[in-house]
């Protein structure tokens, strides 16, 4: 069983979509294995975007992803990475079709609703990256 990250960033958390993308994962087939509210700190979202930490547009990432708490969430299924990235659709919501979640709720490319791995590899860190062992509840 595949495994995978996704974060509800602070535009999910403030128009309140989070549930509304939730059915959508479960619905597709998705378990979950992980899931707990918290507020992102400078330090764990440096290293959570150290591809990108050094680029200008950084601090504006931090200040968004700081902005107010978020949900983190790992998730379980069958080929799950590239199907959570299908349900979501491209990062720029505004090139998102409808019915893609980034489509239906997101507005731009950085309050685009949900991030999520985007390999398997990347999938482990992050779930390590966010979660405690003890944290992953499989069923």
């Amino acid at each position: 069983m595949q495994k995978t990250l996704v974060i509800f960033k602070p535009d999910a958390m403030e128009q309140r979509h989070v549930g509304n993308v939730l059915d959508r994962f479960e619905k597709a087939g998705f378990t979950i294995i992980g899931c707990k509210l918290t507020r992102l700190t400078p330090a764990l979202l440096r290293e959570h975007y150290a591809h990108v930490a050094d680029k200008p547009f950084y601090p504006e990432i931090e200040k968004f992803m700081s902005s107010r708490p978020v949900i983190v969430m790992a998730l379980a299924g069958d080929g799950i990475v590239a199907k959570v990235r299908d349900l979501l659709g491209p990062t720029d919501s505004r090139k998102a079709a409808k019915g893609t979640i980034r489509g239906d709720f997101g507005t731009e490319m950085m309050k685009n609703v949900v991030h999520a791995s985007d390999s398997d590899e990347n999938a482990r860190a992050e779930i390590a990256r966010f979660f405690q062992p003890a944290e992953i509840l499989e069923a």
